[in-house]
């Protein structure tokens, strides 16, 4: 599978995976390290706050209830 992101990458970390939204979302994933910064708007990124709850505040999304 290619992974050659187009878009430009908002994260602000320097890292080898800066730009390869497939390597970087594995790895985040794999170290169980919250939600890529690529995911968010970059005034979110600069907040560094990675959860699933600041992704929905900045998509303005709502969590669904836990059962």
């Amino acid at each position: 599978m290619s992974c050659d992101n187009k878009a430009p990458c908002p994260c602000t970390y320097d890292c080898p995976r800066h730009g390869k939204c497939c390597a970087c979302v594995a790895h985040h994933r794999d170290h169980d390290e919250g939600v890529p910064a690529c995911f968010f708007s970059p005034e979110a990124e600069a907040t560094y706050d990675r959860s699933i709850e600041a992704l929905c505040r900045d998509r303005g999304l709502r969590l669904a209830p836990r059962p």
